[in-house]
């Protein structure tokens, strides 16, 4: 899916992306706290982690027939990577 794009389109996906990281890594950043990696850290490991989700989701094969489709791949990789850097993070900070 991500192949099939042209410059302007990627560019914008990847802005509209990281406009809604960017609030919703405001609101992590109260609710994690110390766990979490600040608003900005936020922002770019859930915007990597979305669109990193697409990415192997469409490696794997999932079709995306519709938009709803990858927008749900792409939270599942972006929540899952948020989850496993921050307990990463957590564990580290804990040693």
């Amino acid at each position: 899916m991500l192949a099939n794009l042209d410059l302007f389109w990627l560019v914008m996906a990847v802005a509209v992306v990281a406009i809604f990281s960017f609030i919703f890594g405001l609101a992590l950043d109260g609710l994690m706290g110390g766990d979490g990696f600040g608003p900005i850290g936020n922002m770019v490991v859930v915007t990597g982690g979305f669109f990193l989700g697409i990415f192997l989701a469409n490696f794997y094969g999932v079709r995306f027939y519709d938009l709803k489709v990858a927008v749900g791949a792409g939270l599942i990789g972006a929540f899952v990577s948020l989850g496993v850097l921050s307990f990463l993070k957590a564990q580290l900070g804990r040693m």
